[in-house]
């Protein structure tokens, strides 16, 4: 674990300044999304890597996060950096959904992610992805949500100036928190626009 003053952020990479001492951390985008104010103090749960040529840390906001990265590093052929695509392409949520489902197609649309890879993420993580991500919410409530009015509020999020990790991830969590949105772009846009922008 890092804890300390967040000093600046490169790409996917952060620096925290830990009493004087400054850690460059490779982290998801789920996590920088998560992230304060330049200069605010910060924790993330850490995993070393270490090669004959490098020590590299990589940075996780959650548990979960931490757990799933350390789970696909586990298979041949998915290193750290591509693990680190794979979390900020996915929500864990459905991550968890495609290899649960055996969805070897929808995994190689992951960033990295060839055919054989992506039958040994199915074959090896099937039953260690449902231990550390519980079935979520969100598979009942964005199934009751018309796909249009959940890409149009996507969409107006983005055109507004948020990423397309910032808009789906308020998408999520104001439908697993209140289903009911789900019948009004309106109200889902502006409960949207409420979460986003307290991030």
């Amino acid at each position: 674990m890092l804890r300390g003053r967040f000093v600046s952020r490169d790409g996917m990479d952060v620096v925290i300044d830990c009493c004087g001492v400054g850690y460059v951390a490779g982290v998801p985008l789920s996590t920088i999304d998560a992230l304060p104010a330049l200069s605010s103090e910060i924790t993330l749960l850490t995993v070393m890597v270490v090669r004959e040529d490098a020590i590299q840390l990589f940075g996780f906001g959650t548990v979960a996060e931490r757990q799933a990265f350390l789970l696909l590093t586990s298979i041949t052929g998915i290193g750290p950096r591509t693990a680190l695509g794979i979390l900020s392409s996915s929500t864990l949520a459905d991550l968890r959904l495609k290899i649960v489902k055996g969805d070897a197609v929808g995994l190689q649309r992951l960033p990295g992610i060839g055919k054989k890879t992506a039958e040994r993420i199915v074959l090896e993580l099937r039953e260690k992805i449902i231990a550390i991500v519980p079935a979520p919410a969100t598979d009942t409530t964005e199934a009751s949500a018309p796909a249009p009015a959940v890409d149009e509020v996507v969409a107006a999020l983005i055109s507004l100036g948020y990423s397309r990790a910032t808009a789906e991830k308020a998408v999520r969590t104001v439908l697993a928190a209140n289903p009911e949105a789900a019948v009004s772009s309106e109200k889902l846009l502006r409960l949207a626009l409420r979460f986003a922008g307290g991030q």
